[in-house]
């Protein structure tokens, strides 16, 4: 179904006159237009116009995936200048899917391409159950962990600290994974929903290179990019 803009979500669209997946550090208080920042390209009914054609699709390729799950996707926007460059998924308390931008990344897109891609990536973490898989990798984690150390004959509180750490690693591990499967999700609902996603996923080329470290939670911006390709030529859309 649309996008549907309650009061509560147009004062947030105002706002953007001025957010695991998409991530990056933007000065906690940006320059105002007074002093030569630029306005941001999406303006707040190109916003608008981009949820109300993603959404819908979104909806579309969840109903058909995974037509267990509430599909009803709400699109808001975190109007808090001092927040950085992210957005993310969640849900609400009746388990709807909520996707979040904050006004940080919102002022670094320079296309619709990108947005519509932003949102159909985080719809696609919602499609592929990333939230539930990343809490059983991060239970698995804490067992194993926990069952390594009481092994190792350690006491009450090393155990509680073992599992803390296997649920912290269980989680980060498999966030990368989940980050590549919703790039190519994302891939298939910018696209039909007439957006390009390869243009969209330019994006990746302004973000700083995640660290590549064991814990790192995102993969490699050029892996993301070749994720983003290999979708469109399957959907026969060259790339």
């Amino acid at each position: 179904m649309r996008a549907r803009l309650t009061p509560a979500i147009l004062p947030l669209l105002a706002a953007l006159l001025l957010s695991a997946c998409v991530t990056t550090p933007v000065p906690r208080a940006p320059a105002s237009v007074a002093e030569g920042a630029r306005l941001p390209a999406i303006s707040p009914q190109a916003f608008l116009a981009v949820a109300q054609e993603v959404e819908p699709v979104a909806e579309a390729v969840c109903r058909t995936e995974t037509p267990d799950q509430n599909c009803d996707f709400a699109i808001l926007v975190d109007r808090d200048p001092r927040v950085g460059a992210n957005a993310f998924q969640t849900l609400d308390r009746q388990g709807r899917p909520v996707i979040i931008l904050t006004l940080g990344l919102i002022a670094i897109f320079e296309n619709e391409d990108e947005l519509a891609f932003v949102l159909g990536h985080e719809a696609g973490h919602h499609i592929a159950r990333h939230i539930p898989e990343q809490r059983r990798s991060a239970a698995e984690g804490a067992r194993i962990f926990g069952e390594m150390a009481m092994a190792g004959g350690a006491d009450a509180r090393e155990i509680e600290r073992a599992a803390e750490l296997g649920a912290f690693v269980g989680a980060r591990s498999y966030s990368r994974s989940a980050e590549l499967e919703a790039d190519a999700i994302g891939t298939v609902i910018a696209y039909r929903a007439g957006y390009d996603p390869l243009r969209g996923a330019r994006l990746f080329s302004r973000l700083p290179e995640p660290e590549m470290r064991f814990l790192s939670t995102h993969p490699p911006n050029a892996e993301r990019q070749g994720v983003v390709r290999r979708t469109l030529q399957s959907l026969g859309a060259g790339g």
